[in-house]
């Protein structure tokens, strides 16, 4: 009984494994792989030249306000010497189109900014820029956010993917991370680094390696597609900015 018993079985288990379908293979990777992107690497330099060689070389401002320290570029406005306008220091190396710039900043007071694809305003004073701003303030309410100095305004505020086009002003198409928490990532009273990528119509601002601000400018008569650079110190109580490691790619 036994062994007509174990041969029943063998024979059940022999059955259930034929009828059971095999499991599926493991799906193959799409496109031969799945590498992920390389991780930020936030002082890479590759492809940039710098644009400071430690002296005013190329550059163009009130020298009452623009001076080097310690093979770093300093703007301060004091009691004594206020300021009556926003001024800027103006690279003269070129009008970049397409381009990525890397540079440290660090201010102790109200408010400066980084100027691209930008032009020259005489008729309002020497030294007078509009175009496009990556904003900071010593505050960080603004820091990090895409401004247009002299233009449109605000374009898109700290953690927001704006849309500007004909006729209107620019509208949220996207979240990029609360504008808090990315203002988490700024270090107050230390060194910070913007990285400004302009390609196209396609603006974006990197602020220690995290993006910041981006917009699709698809504004034909108002936008700028090429211009100059330009460092801010802005009107308002004594300020002392500084910028240092400015690295430009062109495209």
């Amino acid at each position: 009984m036994t062994l007509r018993f174990s041969a029943a079985a063998a024979l059940l288990a022999a059955t259930l494994t034929a009828q059971t379908p095999a499991a599926p293979a493991p799906a193959k990777p799409r496109g031969g792989g799945q590498r992920l992107p390389d991780p930020i690497v936030v002082d890479d330099k590759t492809g940039f030249v710098s644009i400071f060689d430690g002296s005013l070389n190329n550059w163009d401002g009130d020298p009452q306000v623009w001076r080097v320290e310690n093979n770093t570029i300093v703007g301060e406005s004091t009691k004594e010497n206020p300021l009556k306008r926003n001024t800027f220091l103006v690279y003269r190396g070129g009008k970049p189109k397409d381009f990525e710039l890397k540079l440290e900043f660090r201010m102790n007071n109200t408010n400066s900014g980084v100027q691209y694809r930008s032009v020259e305003l005489p008729e309002v004073g020497q030294w007078v820029l509009k175009g496009y701003q990556a904003d900071m303030d010593f505050v960080n309410t603004h820091t990090g956010m895409l401004y247009e100095e002299r233009g449109r305004g605000i374009m898109a505020l700290r953690g927001q993917i704006t849309l500007a086009e004909p006729g209107k002003h620019s509208r949220v198409i996207g979240q990029l991370q609360d504008g808090d928490q990315l203002k988490g990532y700024i270090n107050i009273n230390g060194w910070n680094q913007f990285h400004i990528i302009a390609r196209g119509n396609h603006l974006t601002h990197i602020l220690n390696g995290k993006v910041t601000a981006m917009m699709i400018d698809d504004d034909p008569q108002n936008r700028s597609l090429e211009g100059l650079l330009g460092l801010q110190i802005h009107v308002g109580p004594p300020m002392k900015v500084e910028f240092r490691n400015l690295y430009l790619k062109t495209y």
